[in-house]
Order: structure tokens, then sequence, then C-alpha cells
């Protein structure tokens, strides 16, 4: 691996995770190992109380390959942006601890490396996506796209989970986002979208490890406040705008 610039960064916030952290961590770097891909996983560690700063050092010392990142606050949002930021590769893929499914890279980096897409969005509600989370969860996320298309104009049908994208496109968007927390995601694609940086979906099959680290009707104030705040940034004090060279947005999937 170039330490400098490897082809692919694979960027995890992870909080409170030491259950899993090592597990996933060592069965994502196998399957990259043996697709002999040039990647390095970085962790955005973020507030952690338990012993997953601990974990994550001796994982970075066992594996060249793995880095960690520490910020003393647990803000999902800010974790995601610094990790996107501080990537080095040509290519990278925002992943979830409880997801790491190397089978989305598989389809996804070769959208990116034919030219089809700035940004390939792993949606759990596109047409072919299985989605095995509980009910309630499946509900919500409706819910908050909907809100999304409303209030937003959202014409995808997703903004959370697993994403592959160029950084040298899509890593400026990250550095103008506003909002943080659950909804930097969703700025993340949405305004990458308003910019006019290609932007499509292909489903997912989406089996997670463990329930949620933060419960669902804890994050529900904030994100509504943050959705709000978005309305105003995107829609009322400073609308953003397309570059009208650049190519239209989709939101649909890629040829096979």
């Amino acid at each position: 691996m170039s330490a400098a610039s490897p082809e692919l960064s694979i960027v995890i916030p992870v909080y409170d995770e030491e259950r899993i952290v090592a597990s996933a961590c060592r069965e994502l770097m196998a399957a990259l190992d043996e697709r002999g891909w040039d990647y390095e996983l970085v962790l955005s560690e973020n507030g952690s109380r338990d012993r997953t700063v601990a974990i994550l050092q001796d994982l970075a010392q066992a594996h060249p390959r793995l880095r960690h990142l520490h910020s003393p606050e647990p803000n999902y949002g800010l974790a995601l942006r610094r990790g996107i930021l501080e990537a080095r590769g040509r290519w990278v893929v925002a992943d979830e601890i409880d997801l790491c499914d190397p089978g989305f890279y598989d389809r996804a980096l070769p959208v990116l490396a034919r030219g089809e897409a700035d940004m390939v969005v792993g949606s759990k509600r596109a047409v072919g996506s299985v989605d095995g989370r509980p009910a309630f969860r499946r509900i919500a996320t409706w819910v908050h796209n909907t809100v999304l298309r409303v209030a937003l104009g959202f014409r995808g049908t997703d903004t959370h989970g697993v994403k592959a994208f160029s950084r040298e496109r899509i890593a400026p968007v990250a550095s103008r986002c506003v909002v943080d927390r659950d909804v930097f995601a969703s700025e993340l694609v949405l305004r990458a979208g308003l910019e006019g940086k290609r932007v499509v979906e292909i489903p997912i099959e989406l089996h997670e490890k463990r329930a949620p680290s933060i419960g669902l009707l804890r994050r529900v104030p904030n994100v509504l406040r943050q959705v709000a705040r978005l309305f105003w940034v995107l829609r009322v004090s400073a609308p953003v705008h397309a570059d009208p060279a650049a190519p239209a947005q989709s939101s649909k999937s890629p040829p096979a």
C-alpha cells in the first residue's frame, strides 16, 4: 500500500463498539485482502466510553492498513465528515461498522471507475433491496425520506447507510456541509445533487450485526432540528445551485 495515496479508503464512524469492532474490522480486511485491493481502513471514533479506543489502538499496531481517528465528542456526522476529509484514497466508501458489505464495493466501485457517477448510494428502499431491520426502523426511514422530499426536494430513495464516491469530487462537498449528527449524511447526498454531482442509487441487502447503539426515539428531536436548519440553509438563506456545466443529478441505478 502507498501510505500517501491508496486506491480506496473505507471510512467508518465508531462509537462504543467494543463488542463488534475488532471482528468486523478483521472480517472486512480479510475480504479486501482477498480481492487484492490497495486500501486503507479509517475508523473515525467519537466519544466512546467503553474499550473501543484501546481496541482500535491494538488493531492499528497489528494492521498497517488500519488507522483510527479520535474525537472526544460523540457525534456521528462530525466523525464521518472528518474521516472523509482525512481519507487519502482516490475512491472513498463511507460504511457502517454493523454493515461492512464488500459486495456493495464490488458493485459500486466499477460504476465510479467507468465515470458513470460521482457518488453511488446503497439504498435500503430502491427496487430490489432487502431491508432486514425491524419494521419500526423501516417506517422511520420512510418518514425521514418523505420529509426530505417535501421540504428539500430530495429525488432519491435513501441518504443514510453505505455510499461510495470520488474523493476529488465529493470531499469538497463534505467540507461545505453545515449540519452534523444523523443528518450530515442526508446533507452530503442532497448537497452533492444540488451542486450538480452525479448521484445514483443501487439496491442493497441490509442485515445489521447488532441493534443500533443509540435509541431511535432519542434521536428524533435532534433530527427535526437539523432538518429545519438544513431547510433554512439550502432553501432560504443561501440556496445551493448546480454549476450549469455540470451533468444533472440522477437517482436511477446505473446500467449493469
